[in-house]
Parts: structure tokens; C-alpha cells; sequence
């Protein structure tokens, strides 16, 4: 079994100013001389941590990682009513990753981030595929609405006691409609105790659907401090109700223009949120991409995860 490399401090952080009021947080870490590789986390509205840090070797890569926008230190933080959701959607994150690679003078990266994190790489890496040199994905999601209405209703028939829960969570009238932008509504409302209770149900059938997962982290969704679960759960449903501003299905329809790209995508058999299909259907539209799919994981990994990832940013080094 591969441990995590060393922890480690960044080296050099700051604020990228975006130009629109917007100050995305950033840090480098591992070695200034070294392959850039770009953390992107999960979410959205999840934050960077310094665990992620630990994916890459620190000899051998120089390790970017940032909070998107409206989460962990970017500001104005989505914990915030007043702050303006408007200027936080895909569009804007794509934006804000060219701008932080040209601020750090870096012509090519490694990407390489699951779940939320693998859309958002996605559809960068087909916008900019010159400016990728290869990807690691934990936990392919390509947030098409079929994936979101999986998440948020159908694997529902599995936790239906729960489920129940969560659609209760919102106005009677809403019930039988889109919950996600129901709650999306709700997290908008003037009531800060409307926002608290919308982001405790949201989470509470979030870390209802990762239950089952013997070797991952249950209540990864729910255990965050009270600024970081109003933002997580106002940035979640912001993009879900809206499919991400993507068209439906376009990020496998484009995947032809990750040619020559090299990957390697990494998926819980176990995943109950985002189902391994969506993972072998990447794969077979991405001939450069190899799938490894982890018998003993769901979405929120695995020591066997740790050790197919680690194994990838370790293979990648030498590139």
C-alpha cells in the first residue's frame, strides 16, 4: 500500500484578481523547477486542502491548487447573501484557471481533480487541450442533467426513508418539481435560518448516499464548519439547477478533442451518486484515456483509490 507523499507548505500564495470584484485564492507548493500539475477541486464550493497536496511527488512537481470562486479563501465568500452568484458559473471558473496559468507563467499543466472537479477539468482540457499535458480523474462526473437527477432523485430508490427527507426539505408546491432548484431558491431566501436548515437537509442526503461506503469518509458533506456548508450547498445547487451552463451530453460528445492527451481515470465500482457508467463512457471516447476501475470504492475513495492515484502522478512525473 503507497502512502501520501510528506506534507508540505506552500512556497508562494496569493489572490488572483479576476477583474469583476472576484479574489480567487491561490498557493504553489513541491518544487518551483518542477512539472506543473493544477489541483481542481470538488464541489463545487469545495475548497482546497492541504491533503491534496500530498497526490504529488514534491521533488518532481510544482503543485498548484485554488479555492473557485465564492469558496474556502476566494472572496467574496458564497456564504455571504449579498454576494452575487451571477458572476460564479463554469464560464467564469474556465476564465479564472487561463488567468491563474498565465499569472504563473505556466505553458502546460497536469490536471487533475474527481467529481465536480473532473467536469470542470473536462471542459477545460476541450477548450485548451494545447495547455494540458495529461489528466488524472478520481470520480468521473460529467454534471449532465441525467447525472443531477441520478443524484438528487433517482438513486433515491436505494435511501427512500432519506430521500423523503430530502424532498421534504423544500415548499409543498416544489415537491414533485426540480428539488435541486428548488433548494437553489431556498439558499437565496432572506432568512438566514431558511439558507441554515436548506443546507443542513441538502447535505444530510448527500452524506446519505455515500453510507453504505465501508472505506470511505461518511459525513464528508455534512462535517464542515457553518460558512463552508452555506457555501457549498448555495455553489452546488447555483450549478446544478443550471446543468452547469453546459449543453447536455457535450462534454462527452467533444471528448475527440482530448487526443493525445494521456489519462488515467480512476472510479469507485461502488460510487451509489455518480455510477461507473459515466467513467466507462469517457473512456471509450477518449482513446488516450485508461480506465481503472476500484472494486472496493465508492465516491469518496479507498486505500486502494489512494494507491491507483498516487501510482498515476508518480508515472506522469517523468513525463
Amino acid at each position: 500500500m503507497a502512502s501520501p507523499h510528506p506534507p508540505i507548505e506552500p512556497y508562494d500564495h496569493g489572490m488572483l484578481d479576476t477583474g469583476d470584484g472576484n479574489l480567487v485564492y491561490w498557493e504553489v507548493c513541491g518544487n518551483p523547477d518542477g512539472k506543473p500539475a493544477l489541483v481542481v477541486h470538488g464541489g463545487p464550493g469545495g475548497g482546497c486542502s492541504a491533503g491534496q497536496r500530498r497526490t504529488f511527488d514534491p521533488e518532481r512537481y510544482r503543485i498548484v491548487l485554488f479555492d473557485q470562486r465564492g469558496c474556502g479563501r476566494s472572496t467574496p465568500h458564497a456564504s455571504d447573501p449579498a454576494t452575487d452568484m451571477s458572476l460564479n458559473t463554469t464560464e467564469h471558473l474556465l476564465s479564472d484557471m487561463e488567468l491563474l496559468r498565465e499569472h504563473l507563467g505556466i505553458d502546460r499543466w497536469l490536471l487533475y481533480g474527481g467529481s465536480w472537479g473532473s467536469t470542470l477539468i473536462l471542459a477545460y482540457a476541450e477548450r485548451h487541450p494545447e495547455r494540458v499535458s495529461e489528466i488524472v480523474i478520481p470520480a468521473v462526473t460529467t454534471t449532465r442533467r441525467s447525472e443531477i437527477d441520478w443524484l438528487y432523485r433517482g438513486v433515491g430508490r436505494f435511501f427512500p426513508e432519506q430521500w423523503d427527507r430530502f424532498r421534504a426539505g423544500v415548499p409543498e408546491a416544489d415537491r414533485d418539481g426540480d428539488l435541486v432548484a428548488a433548494y437553489a431558491r431556498l439558499m437565496e431566501h432572506p432568512d438566514p435560518d431558511v439558507r441554515a436548515k436548506a443546507a443542513i437537509d441538502w447535505t444530510t442526503w448527500e452524506d446519505a448516499v455515500i453510507s453504505l461506503e465501508s472505506n470511505g469518509t461518511p459525513g464528508a458533506y455534512g462535517d464542515q464548519p457553518p460558512d463552508d456548508l452555506l457555501a457549498f450547498v448555495r455553489i452546488c445547487a447555483h450549478y446544478f439547477a443550471h446543468g452547469a451552463w453546459l449543453e447536455e451530453g457535450a462534454l462527452l460528445r467533444d471528448a475527440g478533442r482530448l487526443a493525445g492527451i494521456p489519462g488515467v481515470l480512476i472510479h469507485g465500482r461502488h460510487d451509489m451518486g455518480s455510477p461507473v457508467g459515466t467513467a466507462w463512457e469517457l473512456a471509450r471516447a477518449w482513446p488516450d484515456a485508461e480506465l481503472i476501475v476500484i472494486e472496493d470504492s465508492g465516491h469518496t475513495g479507498s486505500d486502494a483509490m489512494r494507491d491507483a492515484i498516487l501510482a498515476a502522478t508518480d508515472r506522469f512525473a517523468g513525463r
